[in-house]
C-alpha cells in the first residue's frame, strides 16, 4: 500500500498560534503549503524566518505560486515560472522541489502556458506542479492538450487535485486517496481533500510519498 503523508495549506502565515491550533485540532502536519509571495488581501507571503519555523518543527514546505489571475500563453507561462523560480531561490527553497502553479477552477486556462511553466521549470533547479480543478473550469482540457503536444507535460509535472472535497479531518481520520483526475495521463500525486476548516484556517492536504519526497 503506498504511504500517505499528511499535511496543510495556508493563506495565513505559519505563526506559532497557527500551528499550535492546528497541531491541537488536527495533528502534526508532514507538510505546509505556503504562497511564495504576498498578494494583498489574498495570502501572505513566505519569509525566510517562515521557512525556518516550518523546518525547524519537522515539516516540510509544499511552495505555490499564484501571482497570475489567468494562465494563457507561452509568454505569461514563461514569465510566471521565472517569477516562481526567483521567489524560491530567494528563500532557499530546496533544489528539486515542485513548485505548484496556483489554477483555480474560474480561470482561464490553455495549453501554451502550461506548456511554458514545465518548460521553464524542467531547465531550472525547480520541478513543475500545478494545483488544478479536473472537475470544473477548463483545467482538464488544457492539461489534456499540452499533453498530448508536449510529452513532457505528463512526464515531469505533477498535479495537486483540488476535487473531491469530502471536507477537512484530522491527521489520524483521513478519506481513501481517491483525488479526481484528468482523463489523460497525470500524475496526480496531491490531494486537497478539505476546504476552509473552522476550527484553523487552513485546508486539508493528501500527498503520495514520490511527492512528499521532493519538497523543500
Amino acid at each position: 500500500m503506498a504511504t500517505i503523508n499528511w499535511g496543510v495549506d495556508s493563506a495565513a502565515a505559519v505563526t506559532e498560534g497557527l500551528y499550535q491550533c492546528v497541531v491541537d485540532n488536527f495533528g502534526q502536519p508532514d507538510f505546509w503549503g505556503r504562497y511564495l509571495r504576498e498578494i494583498p488581501n489574498v495570502n501572505d507571503g513566505l519569509t525566510p524566518e517562515e521557512v525556518q519555523f516550518i523546518r525547524n518543527r519537522g515539516m516540510k514546505i509544499l511552495p505555490i505560486y499564484n501571482n497570475f489571475t489567468e494562465a494563457l500563453g507561452t509568454r505569461a507561462g514563461t514569465v510566471s515560472a521565472r517569477n516562481a523560480i526567483f521567489h524560491a531561490r530567494r528563500l532557499n527553497i530546496e533544489n528539486g522541489s515542485f513548485i505548484f502553479a496556483n489554477i483555480e477552477h474560474f480561470f482561464d486556462v490553455d495549453a501554451d502556458w502550461m506548456i511554458a511553466w514545465v518548460e521553464t521549470l524542467y531547465n531550472s533547479p525547480y520541478r513543475p506542479g500545478f494545483y488544478g480543478d479536473p472537475d470544473k473550469g477548463s483545467f482538464n482540457q488544457s492539461y489534456c492538450e499540452a499533453v498530448s503536444r508536449n510529452r513532457r507535460v505528463f512526464e515531469q509535472s505533477v498535479i495537486w487535485s483540488a476535487e473531491p472535497e469530502p471536507g477537512p479531518s484530522p491527521k489520524f481520520r483521513i478519506p481513501r486517496y481517491n483525488p479526481s483526475r484528468p482523463n489523460c495521463d497525470a500524475n496526480v500525486w496531491a490531494w486537497q481533500y478539505g476546504r476552509d476548516a473552522d476550527e484553523c484556517p487552513i485546508d486539508t492536504v493528501l500527498m503520495e510519498q514520490p511527492l512528499f519526497a521532493n519538497l523543500g
